[in-house]
């Protein structure tokens, strides 16, 4: 008798189940919009992010697809105790800190208004309705009731966050007052849902791709133009574009944030709707030894080409088609970061990225980026000063150089 019970509430919980899996519409499914990685609160020592109390964060997220129910994630990976978030809303971003009141959308976790993020976890909220175009701009906006001490945070947003003075604010239509950071915290992904048709490409690289150099709030970084070419805007065409850059990040060694082998498969693998990866990584595996005075972290050639085959293995076992880039010009970006060594080691590397490497296509970032006549150098329409990154028109240009047939 008690046997029969409990199959027939499972029969029931079941077809619940069912319904509420068709709410999300069958054929249907996750696909992450937007990115960012996720960094340790000491990989910069200076107080930049000493945390937070009783304040409302109101960050922004520049997504790729558009879409009618999203949710957002949140990150507490580096986090060394549990952090309460007391609130938490998602709206339109208009002009900045202003939202449209309109859009605005309370968030929710497993049906309360607030959430405790275990120390190392993510959480993801409870989906919400609401139209979403693609290249749209959202505000979301976090209240800390507590002290919450150094937040896992990316530190180079290029993106303008704003910091309220005490109390929740998550609904107020704009933050009068508020303090201004560039960077952000506790955000890692917006996913919405998509047919199954569309995918997700995750971008792994450095400040390249993290976008040091291009213009704040712009968005003009390459994954984001990248993002502009393969979405259309009436959503004929759609890509999710997810940048997982971090500025100064290395194949082998950690330096701000953990290395590329260690991060890929949180940062990379664990995106949902992902069938695509790019990789752009190494330079500062090149650089940074000398110029940090780490002589014991030196890698050759040969090194850097092992770690991105490990890369390669590791995607293709999860059936996704990953892309190689090759290393842009750092010609006269100054020693010890450059040398005549670290150059040889960037000419092998690209070498075999271009003939040799089982990557699925190349994309030739230095045939696009370099200058003609001085070919270890980046070219100066595209240098934004530092002879090592590229302004807007150099990130235009690498997005431009890519073939959308690649993620057909």
């Amino acid at each position: 008798m008690i046997l029969g019970f409990v199959l027939v509430c499972s029969a029931v919980e079941l077809r619940y189940a069912g319904l509420a899996f068709a709410g999300f519409e069958e054929g249907n499914h996750w696909v992450a919009t937007w990115t960012m990685s996720p960094m340790p609160a000491d990989a910069l020592p200076d107080g930049e992010n000493a945390g937070f109390s009783n304040q409302t964060l109101r960050e922004f997220a520049h997504i790729s697809l558009g879409g009618h129910r999203l949710r957002i994630r949140l990150s507490n990976a580096y986090g060394t105790a549990s952090l309460k978030v007391g609130a938490a809303h998602l709206a339109l971003h208009l002009r900045g800190s202003s939202i449209d009141p309109q859009s605005d959308r309370a968030l929710s976790f497993d049906g309360k208004t607030s959430v405790l993020i275990p120390a190392g976890a993510l959480v993801l909220s409870d989906p919400v309705d609401l139209d979403v175009a693609p290249l749209a701009d959202l505000a979301i906006s976090l209240y800390l009731p507590g002290s919450s001490g150094p937040l896992t945070w990316h530190q180079l947003g290029s993106q303008e966050t704003y910091i309220s003075s005490p109390g929740n604010a998550v609904a107020a239509p704009e933050l009068p007052g508020a303090i201004v950071s560039t960077s952000l915290y506790l955000l890692a992904g917006v996913e919405l849902i998509a047919p199954r048709s569309t995918g997700a490409v995750a971008v792994l690289g450095d400040s390249i791709t993290d976008g040091y150099g291009s213009t704040t709030d712009a968005n003009r970084r390459w994954p984001d133009q990248l993002a502009r070419r393969l979405n259309s805007p009436d959503g004929r065409s759609a890509m999710g574009i997810l940048n997982q850059g971090i500025s100064g990040n290395r194949l082998l060694h950690d330096v701000i944030g953990p290395n590329a082998l260690a991060r890929f498969d949180r940062d990379v693998l664990a995106q949902p709707g992902l069938t695509h990866v790019i990789v752009l990584e190494g330079i500062n595996d090149i650089g940074l030894p000398g110029y940090l005075k780490h002589p014991a972290e030196a890698v050759g050639s040969e090194d850097l080409i092992g770690a991105l085959a490990q890369l390669i293995e590791r995607a293709h076992g999860k059936g996704l088609r990953i892309y190689g880039a090759t290393l842009t010009p750092f010609g006269d970006s100054g020693e010890p970061y450059y040398s005549a060594e670290g150059e040889a080691k960037r000419a092998a590397v690209n070498a075999w990225i271009r003939t040799r490497a089982a990557f699925d296509a190349v994309i030739d970032f230095d045939r696009v980026l370099r200058d003609p006549a001085h070919p270890t150098r980046l070219s100066a329409a595209f240098d934004c000063g530092d002879h090592l990154h590229p302004n807007d028109a150099g990130y235009a240009a690498m997005a431009a150089a890519i073939d959308p047939r690649l993620f057909n």
